[in-house]
C-alpha cells in the first residue's frame, strides 16, 4: 500500500511522551507493515546463540516458562536496549495507549520512562492524583506499595500502578533535593485530562494552558481563543501560552497549535530518518493538522488579531516532545518569546507499529527539526529568559540524563551519556534511610506565587523581567 499523501504520513508517525501514557494512534494496515519491512541478510550464529539460550531457559531454569512470556521478554529487551522511547506494547497496553489519545483513562495520571531498572518521573499530569499529591519531573520510584521497583519491566511496573478507581497505592519516591525518600499515597482515578485550559487573568491579557497534545488539543485551543477574545471584547494586549510540564503526545495537535499563531504556509517542524516516509516538511497549513484538510479548518475564523498578539510561551524540564516542537517554531520564527527554564530535549519522532497478535512496538524512526534547523535531541529548548520557579531545580530530569539517549546531530555536548554509576549510587544511599519526608504541595499555575507567569506578565507589560541567570534577550514580537 502506498502513502500518497501528506495527510496519510501524519497520521502514521507521530510525537510521543517518555513513558506508556501518552502516544499516537495509528492506523496501520497489516499489509502496510509488511510492506516497509525490509528483508536484511540474517545473523545466523547469533540466531543460534538466542536458540541455544532459549533451549537452556527451558530445560534448566528454576521453574518452568511460557514460550509466550519468553519471546515477549526477548523483544521487549530489543526495543529498550535501543533507546528510552522504544518499546513493546502487548495488547493490553496497546489499547490503554489508544485510550489515553482520547483523553481518557484509568490510572495515576502520570508519564513515566525507565531509568536504571527504576521508574522515573516524566512528568505528572494536571489534574490528576499524581498531580495532586505532588509528584514532580525527575522523582525516581523505587517501591509500589512493598514490591520494589528494580527487577521489574516499565509495562510491569505501569500495570501495577494502574487499577480500579477509588482503591489506593503508596509510592516510595527519591528526590534529588531530598536527603530522605518520600512516601505518596494515591487514589486511583479515571482521569479525564482536559488538554486545554484558559481564563482571562486580567482585562487584555488572555492566559492559555495546554497540558498535553490530544485528537482535539488544536480545535480545543481555537475554542478557547474565541470565547475569550468575546469575554474581553476585543484584541488581546497580550497572551501566555503555557506548556510547562506538557510531555508532548500528538504531532497534528503541535502543528495545529503553531498554526493558530503563525501565518498560513510558515514551517513548524521537519523530520529525518532513514525511510522515506520519516522524511516530511509540516506546515502551518489543514492538510497538516486536521482530518478532511481546509474544510475542517478550525483555526480559519480565529480573530485576526491573534497573528499579532504579543506572546510569551512558558517551558520547563517537563515540557517535552510535541510541547518542543511548538515553543520552537514560534521562538525560531520569532513569533513569541520564550521564558521558563529549559526543556526535556525529546526531539526523536516514534511510529507505532501494530502486530498481527493485537501487540504494537513503539520504534524511534526519526529526528524532529525546528524551522531553523536546530535538533532539540538531548539539549532541549533553551528558553530566551531564564527565569526559574522559586524551588530547587537540581533534581529536574532531561533528556540527556537518560542512559541510551539518542544523539544529536548537530550538538556534541548534548552527546555526553548519562552518568549511570551517580544515579545509581544516590538511589542506594537513599534506600538506606528508614524515615520519609513529606511532599510539597504544587504551585498554581497562573496564580500569585507563579514566578515565571508573573514574569511573563511583566514581559507583555513592558516591565523588568527577573531573570535567574543572565540570558540571551529575545526580540519582544510586534503588533504591526
Amino acid at each position: 500500500m502506498q502513502v500518497n499523501n501528506k495527510h496519510h504520513r501524519l497520521t502514521k508517525i507521530g510525537l510521543v511522551g517518555s513513558g506508556l501514557i501518552l502516544g499516537l494512534m495509528l492506523s496501520l494496515t497489516y499489509s502496510a507493515v509488511a510492506e516497509k519491512m525490509v528483508k536484511p541478510q540474517l545473523p545466523l550464529d547469533d540466531l543460534r546463540a538466542f536458540a541455544e539460550v532459549f533451549g537452556k531457559i527451558k530445560t534448566d531454569y528454576v521453574e518452568p516458562v511460557e514460550d509466550k512470556k519468553l519471546i515477549s521478554e526477548a523483544i521487549s529487551g530489543m526495543l529498550t536496549g535501543l533507546d528510552p522511547h522504544s518499546t513493546y506494547m502487548d495488547p493490553d497496553a496497546f489499547k490503554d495507549m489508544q485510550v489515553a489519545t482520547q483523553g481518557e483513562f484509568g490510572g495515576l495520571g502520570i508519564e513515566v520512562g525507565m531509568e536504571d531498572g527504576l521508574v522515573k518521573v516524566i512528568s505528572p499530569i494536571e489534574d490528576s492524583p499524581a498531580y495532586a499529591a505532588g509528584l514532580k519531573s525527575g522523582d525516581l520510584i523505587v517501591k509500589l506499595d512493598d514490591t520494589p521497583v528494580k527487577g521489574l519491566t516499565l509495562n510491569d511496573a505501569v500495570k501495577r500502578m494502574r487499577g480500579k478507581p477509588d482503591t489506593k497505592i503508596i509510592l516510595t519516591v527519591i528526590r534529588k533535593t531530598e536527603t530522605k525518600p518520600l512516601k505518596f499515597t494515591l487514589t486511583r482515578a479515571i482521569i479525564k485530562s482536559k488538554s486545554v485550559k484558559y481564563k482571562l487573568t486580567e482585562p487584555g491579557y488572555a492566559y492559555v494552558r495546554v497540558t498535553q497534545f490530544q485528537e482535539r488539543t488544536g480545535e480545543d485551543l481555537a475554542k478557547a481563543i474565541k470565547t475569550m477574545h468575546t469575554e474581553n471584547k476585543g484584541a488581546f494586549k497580550g497572551l501566555v501560552l503555557d506548556l510547562r510540564n506538557d510531555p508532548g503526545g500528538l504531532l497534528n495537535g503541535a502543528v495545529g497549535v503553531s498554526a493558530a499563531f503563525l501565518p498560513k504556509g510558515e514551517l513548524v517542524v521537519y523530520t529525518e530518518g532513514r525511510a522515506p516516509d520519516s522524511k516530511m516538511q509540516l506546515t502551518a497549513t489543514p492538510e497538516n493538522y486536521v482530518r478532511g484538510g481546509a474544510a475542517n479548518d478550525y483555526i480559519r475564523d480565529l480573530p485576526a488579531d491573534i497573528k499579532t498578539v504579543p506572546m510569551v510561551v512558558l517551558i520547563n524540564s517537563g515540557s517535552a516532545s510535541a510541547s518542543e516542537i511548538v515553543a520552537g517554531a514560534l521562538q525560531d520564527h520569532k513569533r513569541a518569546a520564550v521564558l521558563g527554564t529549559q526543556s526535556f530535549g525529546k526531539g526523536s519522532v516514534q511510529t507505532i507499529m501494530p502486530m498481527n497478535n493485537g501487540a504494537a512496538i513503539k520504534l524511534t524512526t526519526a529526528r524532529y527539526f525546528t524551522p531553523k534547523g536546530r535538533s532539540i535531541q538531548a539539549k532541549g529548548i533553551v528558553p530566551d529568559y531564564l527565569v526559574e520557579d522559586g524551588t530547587d531545580q537540581s533534581g529536574a530530569i532531561h533528556e540527556a540524563d537518560l542512559s541510551r539517549h539518542l544523539s544529536n546531530p548537530k550538538d556534541a555536548e548534548a552527546n555526553k551519556p548519562a552518568d549511570s554509576a551517580t544515579h545509581n549510587d544516590a538511589a542506594k544511599a537513599k534506600l538506606n534511610e528508614k524515615k520519609y519526608a513529606e511532599p510539597s504541595a504544587p504551585i498554581e499555575p497562573a496564580s500569585k506565587d507563579d514566578i515565571q507567569f508573573t514574569q511573563a506578565m511583566n514581559l507583555l507589560k513592558g516591565l523588568p523581567v527577573v531573570q535567574s541567570t543572565p540570558a540571551v534577550k529575545a526580540e519582544t514580537p510586534k503588533t504591526e
